[in-house]
């Protein structure tokens, strides 16, 4: 059963809502109100209770008494990026306790498994902690996304010495070109540099200082192609060149981000048939093989379309996720979306994993709901005041 106080706050701003005019204007609402974002004005509270409520249910059993959430049903697989997700979409419902217990799992750490790693924690781990899995700095940075978050909207600083913990081990992986390496390896060895992780890193560490100027620098000379004006992934891979999340990601964690970067995304859109329940549906692809609809990316997608105020771009996506939201959870009431809409290759030419088109995903879900919460999760972090000659993106 979904807490009463997600329920209030829901139906509240069903009757209490405001026009914003401008993005600006949103952004500082967002916060201002407790992190608890206004809700279109045509929501009816029978599809609230089909389209937020059910998702929202659905997130909310999937926590384990630990704090952790397991990235989807009949898995017994947590992933750190997963549960930095849980807590922003936690703060976006209100339900503060529960983001809580995901920070408190980590917080309990900071001295064994933080400290053990040499900074980071795991990427991935079985559902009671154990089995961690190399630690990935693109997923740590957010979690930090998840701290800032948390202590703006709550103005509490509980979890001031893990948000410092995070931000020194992130810096600490610059190297002398700007770049960030990715973490380590199982082995010790370092994860190469990843353009998704940088940009995320960016954004995780609050202001602007010589550590983000470096890692502009570094996109500017390394991952930026000036002739097609787009963040590149993998330079030695001509056939993976560009990724799909860094046309979303890029355009919502840099503020005046060229919006022709949306426009080109149309590269990996494609249409298939979800295997889940035979629905066609569009959207978009992790890369330019486009033999699947990565749904997570779709939903980002929308949230990046609406705030470039591409309403028509952003509807049609949230339109064609709704077609793959799966009610036959384990929960009543509760509904939430599958991975993708059918097992193909992620970025690059690894498949996917076997139940990704079939059971519905903590990722997908909860990129969703922050659209139909109109919160961006990256908000807090754009604001930098990066000085124009140093916005690559607009040379």
């Amino acid at each position: 059963m979904l807490k009463k106080s997600l329920i209030f706050t829901l139906l509240g701003f069903l009757v209490v809502s405001c026009t914003l005019d401008t993005t600006e204007e949103y952004d500082d609402l967002l916060y201002i109100e407790n992190g608890l974002p206004d809700l279109p004005q045509n929501k009816t509270e029978d599809n609230l209770e089909s389209e937020v409520l059910q998702i929202s249910n659905w997130i909310n059993n999937m926590q384990l008494p630990n704090g952790l959430l397991t990235s989807s049903e009949n898995t017994d697989n947590v992933s750190l990026y997963d549960n930095a997700l849980a807590a922003l979409a936690f703060l976006a419902e209100g339900e503060i306790e529960q983001a809580e217990g995901v920070f408190d799992y980590f917080n309990e750490r900071i001295n064994s498994e933080f400290a053990q790693n040499n900074g980071g924690f795991y990427q991935l781990r079985k559902s009671d902690g154990t089995n961690g899995v190399r630690t990935w700095m693109g997923d740590n940075a957010w979690l930090l996304i998840a701290l800032n978050n948390y202590k703006e909207i709550t103005g509490n600083n509980q979890y001031d010495i893990l948000a410092l913990e995070l931000e020194n081990w992130i810096r600490g992986l610059q190297d002398e070109d700007g770049g960030l390496w990715g973490g380590f390896n199982e082995d010790g060895t370092q994860i190469h540099k990843v353009t998704e992780g940088i940009i995320m890193a960016f954004n995780a560490v609050s202001g602007y200082d010589d550590f983000h100027r470096g890692i502009l620098n570094y996109l500017k000379q390394e991952r930026w192609n000036l002739n097609d004006r787009l963040l590149v992934a993998w330079p030695e891979n001509e056939a993976h060149y560009y990724a799909m999340d860094l046309h979303s990601l890029g355009y919502l964690i840099f503020k005046n981000f060229p919006e022709e970067v949306l426009i080109k995304a149309e590269r990996y859109k494609n249409t298939q048939i979800a295997s889940f329940n035979g629905e066609e549906i569009s959207g978009y692809c992790f890369d330019e093989d486009k033999d699947v609809i990565w749904l997570e990316g779709t939903a980002q997608m929308a949230l990046a379309y609406k705030e470039a105020n591409m309403t028509n771009e952003s509807n049609y996506a949230l339109q064609q996720l709704k077609k793959a939201q799966m009610k036959n959870s384990a929960w009543e009431s509760s509904m939430g979306i599958p991975y993708a809409t059918n097992v193909g290759t992620s970025y690059g030419s690894s498949l996917l994993w076997e139940d990704a088109a079939s059971t519905p995903a903590i990722s997908s879900s909860i990129w969703y709901l922050f659209n139909e919460l109109n919160f961006n999760p990256l908000t807090l972090g754009r604001q930098k005041n990066i000085p124009a000659e140093e916005m690559f993106w607009n040379y």
